[in-house]
């Protein structure tokens, strides 16, 4: 029998369902508390950060590279400046196929194998976001090509762009130098010293010479546009700038007229040549030959190129001024006679017999003079005229290699001059203590003896002979030579003289110093070794020839040029100050493999002398002579 179902309790039915009811709406309260909480978090507490989050989105800052600063001569001509040309850049992290993208640009404007090789390698030392250039200074109708089809190449766009010009050309290489690409040792660099944001926008920075030394005054400030673009990235309007602030221009002491007769001077001989005013210690020419066009560097230089300039055998690369050391040969002679004076080891009325020849006590090894029988009875001047070598072979062994060392130091030979550019040699000036430090072995006298006359293990730079020639020309001051001699500032354009480096100087009895720079004067008269290339000057030269040897010459034998290959062949150095009565210039010329200092290196000192004192410009110059040789 069916039992009736149980009815209902409403009202216990009607409470749970209330429950369920306010049980419902407390979790929705819940959940509105939290979003209203939230939104307020967002819109209130983080205002700010937000808000700064939606303008970045919107607003882009787009550096602005500086104008770079001009390098002038003396007289405000110009050897460095800039240019603006457009160019086609890659952004690599906008481009979904990289190679197919080259190809498409490849048929609309040439894109040279040569171009594309030196992209890959840029491309490989850059970051993804950075642009790249594909290839520079299109011309108007290529950049109206790229322009119109912009839209089919994302990740390629042309920029205007400033570009770096030497009109000096390879005569100003080593001095000027270059600038290249950023690398990424050069990003090192800028990030240790906290001027990497300074070079946001720019992709150059110097690299050698005068550009490198004075990068920080060259470069400028970068300046900032704030830049309004849409959602796809693309520019709207400029919301406001912060102006980029050039560069400094720097005018310099040298004068590329006289820069430019030195190097003319020179004709097919490769060497150095420096010239100093012995006062300020301003460089007046820097000349190493041979030099390179530093244009070939700015957009980055080509494989082929740089092997041939790298492996040359003329090593054009090599700032011989700075750089190269040599025996100083006899241009050591006037700062070994004031060393014998000054340490009173001679007088100037001292007079020997030069048979031709020196031997050491229990020796029978000869020291042979270059002059075959000697030069007689020769006192201190006649010494320096005529570059008797027995006079200081004698001198040397009397004075020791240590007395040698630290005299001749006080000079600046075998230390860095200080000149405001990198990479010089500090040559070397031997000493008993160098010798056993670098070989482990004792000094000996043959060795002084050969020092006496600049040969043996003393080399030098073009560079120190020069400074050492300036301190007999002034008295005895210690220069620093400096290149740079004022900045303009970009917003005021008024000229400020760069700091001076502070200045020793060496004490010198005024009568030695008067008992050498007669015997350099005698130098250029007649009887001396330098006197044809002094003839009909109008002013007075102080000099002193030198010869280097390359090679080693066997007892007894003689050197013969003609049996040897130019590359053997001696070099030719010669220094002087000029006017002898009241010096403004000091130079100091070495001509590799030239043989003779007063035939090859001495007629290359007078040219540039006679245009910095007289304005006379050299005509065809031809080197050699039979004048007396050293």
């Amino acid at each position: 029998m069916r039992r009736p179902a149980p009815l209902k309790n409403l009202d216990r039915e009607l409470a749970r369902f209330h429950g369920r009811l306010k049980a419902g709406a407390g979790f929705v309260a819940l959940l509105a508390t939290v979003l209203l909480a939230r939104e307020f978090y967002l819109q209130i507490t983080q205002h700010a950060f937000y808000t700064g989050r939606a303008e970045s989105n919107r607003i882009s800052l787009v550096p602005i590279a500086p104008n770079r600063g001009l390098i002038l001569d003396s007289k405000g001509r110009v050897l460095a400046e800039n240019y603006s040309a457009y160019t086609l850049e890659v952004t690599r992290a906008h481009i979904h196929n990289l190679e197919a993208t080259l190809t498409e640009v490849g048929k609309l404007i040439e894109i040279t194998p040569g171009q594309l090789r030196r992209f890959r390698r840029l491309l490989a030392e850059s970051h993804e976001f950075e642009t790249v250039p594909l290839k520079s200074k299109l011309t108007d109708e290529e950049v109206a090509i790229l322009a119109a089809n912009r839209y089919r190449l994302p990740g390629i766009e042309v920029k205007a762009r400033l570009f770096r010009n030497y009109q000096a050309g390879p005569g100003m290489a080593h001095v000027v130098g270059f600038i290249g690409r950023i690398n990424d040792r050069d990003l090192k660099q800028l990030r240790e010293s906290g001027r990497e944001k300074n070079y946001q926008g720019g992709a150059h920075i110097g690299k050698t010479g005068l550009e490198q030394s004075y990068e920080t005054l060259l470069h400028g400030r970068t300046g900032f546009d704030q830049m309004e673009t849409d959602s796809g990235g693309r520019a709207v309007r400029v919301l406001s700038r912060i102006a980029p602030v050039p560069g400094k221009d720097l005018r310099l002491y040298l004068d590329r007229e006289l820069q430019e007769v030195a190097e003319h001077a020179f004709g097919d001989y490769l060497g150095g040549l420096v010239a100093l005013d012995p006062n300020t210690g301003g460089v007046l020419a820097l000349v190493s030959k041979p030099g390179f066009d530093p244009n070939l560097f700015v957009d980055g230089i080509d494989p082929v190129t740089w092997k041939s300039l790298n492996e040359s055998p003329d090593r054009p690369m090599v700032n011989r001024v700075l750089r190269g050391i040599y025996p100083p040969g006899s241009t050591i002679k006037p700062f070994m006679a004031m060393a014998g004076l000054e340490l009173g080891l001679r007088k100037p009325e001292d007079a020997i017999v030069d048979p031709g020849y020196f031997s050491l006590p229990r020796s029978r090894h000869q020291y042979r003079d270059w002059k075959k029988g000697g030069h007689g009875v020769v006192n201190l001047s006649k010494s320096i005229a005529q570059s008797c070598d027995v006079y200081y072979y004698r001198l040397a062994v009397d004075m020791g290699i240590d007395r040698m060392h630290d005299y001749l130091a006080q000079f600046g030979l075998g230390e860095k001059s200080g000149i405001d550019l990198d990479g010089e040699s500090a040559g070397l000036l031997p000493s008993r203590e160098w010798k056993q430090r670098r070989f482990k072995q004792v000094w000996y006298p043959g060795e002084t003896v050969i020092a006496g006359i600049g040969q043996g293990y003393h080399l030098t730079t073009p560079l120190q002979l020069a400074v050492a020639t300036a301190m007999i020309a002034n008295g005895g001051q210690r220069i620093e030579p400096r290149l740079a001699q004022a900045a303009r500032d970009p917003l005021t354009r008024t000229w400020q003289t760069l700091p001076a480096p502070a200045r020793t100087r060496l004490a010198i009895d005024p009568q030695n110093l008067a008992a050498v720079r007669e015997g350099m004067v005698a130098v250029t008269h007649p009887g001396g070794t330098a006197s044809r290339a002094a003839a009909g000057a109008v002013y007075t030269i102080a000099g002193k020839t030198g010869t280097a040897q390359v090679v080693g010459i066997k007892q007894g034998a003689r050197y013969d040029a003609a049996s040897l290959a130019r590359k053997h062949r001696d070099h030719a150095l010669f220094i002087a100050y000029a006017p002898a009565e009241n010096p403004t210039i000091a130079i100091a010329v070495m001509v590799e493999n030239g043989e003779h200092g007063a035939t090859t290196a001495a007629p290359i000192a007078r040219a540039v002398m006679d245009f910095y004192l007289t304005g006379k410009r050299p005509g065809a110059m031809t080197l050699g002579g039979n004048d007396a040789t050293d």
